[in-house]
């Protein structure tokens, strides 16, 4: 079969319709390929932001869990007057009861200002800045169990946390004291950075 001029004139308006449709239908056939595509993408981000919110509240679910653990745990601390601003009257008037229960015939203390501390060797102290205030004591003893129940009820008996560093004992030249005790440590207190 061949086309002449004539058949043309007669079939043009069937093929201007025919290109016109085939037009419209390839740019509907890429519309919709970019449609599928950007839904697609719309979908990928929407899942990614649902696996980021599961992930958030997983997140959150454990740490409600961790504050729930550890809120007695730091609520006792803080009870202990290990956090926070140290209570120096309050380690004066502890160290006054010790004294009035008899646990050694006598001792005396020093306790210097509080300084930042910096333990050997270093560690991670989170939000928290340590602080020591430095004290001496110097005892008179019947015998060597004396000392270690008193820094058993300095343990115990007292708020704050007493860190004791060493002692060094000797024969006593005094008649009522077998012995003399002379130790070093300190009450560690813990600021909390955020609290400032």
């Amino acid at each position: 079969m061949t086309f002449s001029q004539a058949d043309l004139a007669q079939i043009k308006w069937s093929l201007l319709t025919f290109l016109l449709t085939l037009a419209v239908g390839g740019s509907m056939v890429f519309l919709s390929q970019k449609f599928a595509a950007n839904a697609q993408k719309s979908r990928r981000d929407a899942q990614q932001q649902l696996n980021d919110a599961r992930s958030k509240l997983t997140a959150a679910r454990d740490d409600l869990e961790n504050m729930a653990t550890y809120t007695k745990e730091y609520s006792a601390i803080q009870r202990r007057e290990i956090i926070g601003d140290e209570q120096r009257l309050n380690l004066i008037e502890g160290l006054e009861a010790l004294r009035k229960r008899n646990l050694v015939l006598d001792f005396k203390y020093t306790i210097t200002p509080q300084q930042p501390y910096k333990p050997a060797p270093a560690l991670d102290s989170g939000n928290f800045d340590l602080r020591l205030s430095n004290m001496t004591l110097q005892f008179e003893l019947l015998h060597e169990g004396q000392l270690l129940n008193f820094f058993d009820s300095l343990r115990h008996d007292m708020n704050g946390w007493f860190i004791l560093d060493h002692c060094t004992l000797e024969r006593s030249t005094n008649t009522a004291a077998q012995l003399k005790a002379d130790c070093v440590g300190g009450w560690l207190t813990l600021i909390n950075r955020n609290a400032k």
